[in-house]
């Protein structure tokens, strides 16, 4: 049996995420057995950026309008500049990242989407990283920043760049099944 069978994973972006920072995890996490769905403010596709052009899209398997964080048990929120920029302006996205963090679920956030934490006031008194430009951005939300591949901290799981995906995949799943065991024992 997979480690992720029967699990739901949300992913939320919109149009410039990160290719790897959604792709990759996605496939991880669904080669380990989990059920993916992708959030957006689109409907149809949705494009990815790709070091220095529009890239591959998506497509979109619910609107955000249409999310309730009680059908999943974790967010995914990938980076890249232009998508959790643009995502931490829509109140629906900021009360999505709410919701899942209220209801003890994991969230995590890698490269530039750490902003989408800072939006949603959840990085006061934690530790956290994210790529390295948006430092004082994370700090100034009220985290302890730290150079490290993944940072794991009160339901928060935070990296700095694709080459940290393998890790903060395995935080995401790692953080499912404690949640799982955790619910169980209640």
């Amino acid at each position: 049996m997979s480690r992720m069978n029967d699990r739901k994973i949300l992913i939320m972006a919109t149009h410039g995420f990160e290719k790897s920072e959604l792709f990759q995890p996605k496939s991880l996490l669904e080669d380990a057995g989990a059920e993916i769905k992708i959030a957006s403010p689109e409907q149809g596709e949705i494009k990815s950026w790709d070091e220095d052009n529009w890239g591959e899209a998506i497509a979109v398997d619910m609107r955000l309008e249409d999310v309730n964080a009680d059908d999943f048990d974790a967010l995914v929120l990938p980076g890249g500049q232009i998508n959790p920029d643009v995502l931490r302006t829509k109140e629906t996205a900021v009360q999505i990242v709410r919701a899942f963090h209220l209801a003890g679920k994991p969230v995590a956030a890698i490269c530039h989407a750490p902003w989408m934490l800072a939006e949603a006031g959840l990085l006061q008194d934690t530790k956290a990283t994210s790529y390295p430009s948006i430092r004082t951005d994370v700090e100034n939300a009220g985290a302890a920043w730290e150079d490290s591949e993944v940072v794991v901290d009160k339901g928060l799981i935070t990296s700095r760049n694709p080459g940290d995906i393998e890790a903060f995949t395995n935080a995401v799943m790692d953080a499912v099944e404690s949640a799982e065991t955790t619910s169980k024992a209640a």
